[in-house]
């Protein structure tokens, strides 16, 4: 195990490199330069060479890529372009939030969406269909929803219409109860996507290895089904079950962003969203990387998961 760990860190710093270092030229692949793209049509000349120099883009490009990654290497990520706050103020304000949301995501969709698969799965083997189609055909609708639909629907009904949540507002830690009401709608909206998801993957491996001889074994044995189905089918289906979460983890990322906008949630997404639409050029590179190395993390736990669950699995 210890070895196998070894393995994959080595592999996690190497890929964290790769990230580092295709963000940072990919943003400079852009034609025109980050000066250019922010002060659109107000400088030129002077004012914009000024620009140009206290961005460091008059520096040659791999002293640029130095001084980037040793601000990385010590979190000094520099200042927004439009605002001059430090962009690691910001990343500390708003990713608990992001990160908030996605981890109660998960865990929510986890909680319902396994049984509700693994039963899936049970009644299919017994030749009961109707609650097995019931539930597959259920997380096929759901699943074809758009996140920024059902955020819509959601906000229309429950902030809107019936007032249980709030629509925007700050959050304030101090207040777990309000915390709790500002994000719940975000989080529900998410959920129903990934509930979908590992729904339909969870009554895949589970079926298939229903069949198998030491789930046979296990009844002949004398044991009740929900052990048989729970401790045995379950646990060695989990393989492509971490693989769906760990997948899911990642996209959904891409969905706290749109969820965030809609919701008007000061999270990660939000601020992503506002320097795009203000060309801050620092603070988009930066949170790109904060992107890119949250899914790179979640993917290394993942693998690490798989030793855990099976010890056969090699390198």
């Amino acid at each position: 195990m210890l070895a196998y760990s070894l393995k994959k860190l080595l592999q996690l710093v190497i890929t964290t490199i790769g990230v580092v270092t295709l963000v940072f030229f990919a943003m400079r692949l852009i034609p025109g330069d980050a000066a250019s793209a922010m002060a659109g049509d107000t400088l030129s000349g002077a004012a914009l060479e000024h620009l140009r120099d206290q961005m460091g883009l008059n520096e040659p490009l791999l002293v640029q890529f130095w001084d980037f990654v040793r601000g990385l290497l010590v979190f000094d990520l520099g200042r927004t372009m439009t605002t001059n706050l430090p962009v690691s103020e910001l990343l500390k304000n708003a990713a608990p939030i992001t990160l908030l949301i996605s981890l109660a995501t998960i865990v929510f969709a986890i909680a319902i969406a396994i049984p509700l698969g693994t039963m899936a799965a049970f009644m299919a083997h017994k030749g009961q269909k109707t609650l097995d189609n019931l539930i597959t055909g259920l997380a096929m609708i759901i699943d074809l929803m758009p996140s920024f639909w059902t955020a819509l629907v959601f906000l229309l009904i429950f902030s809107l219409t019936l007032g249980w949540f709030p629509a925007s507002g700050t959050i304030s830690w101090d207040d777990p109860y309000s915390v709790m009401l500002r994000l719940a709608l975000p989080i529900l909206v998410l959920s129903l996507g990934q509930v979908a998801i590992l729904a339909r993957m969870t009554r895949t491996a589970v079926l298939e290895v229903l069949s198998e001889d030491y789930v046979r074994t296990a009844r002949a044995m004398g044991w009740s089904e929900l052990r048989v189905l729970f401790r045995h089918a379950l646990k060695n289906a989990a393989l492509p079950i971490v693989t769906v979460v760990g997948l899911s983890f990642g996209n959904l990322l891409n969905g706290t962003v749109i969820v965030e906008a809609i919701f008007t949630v000061p999270g990660v997404g939000t601020v992503l969203i506002n320097g795009i639409n203000s060309r801050d050029y620092q603070l988009v590179q930066v949170l790109m990387i904060f992107y890119a190395l949250l899914f790179v993390f979640i993917n290394f736990a993942t693998d690490i998961l798989y030793r855990a669950l099976d010890p056969r699995v090699k390198f």
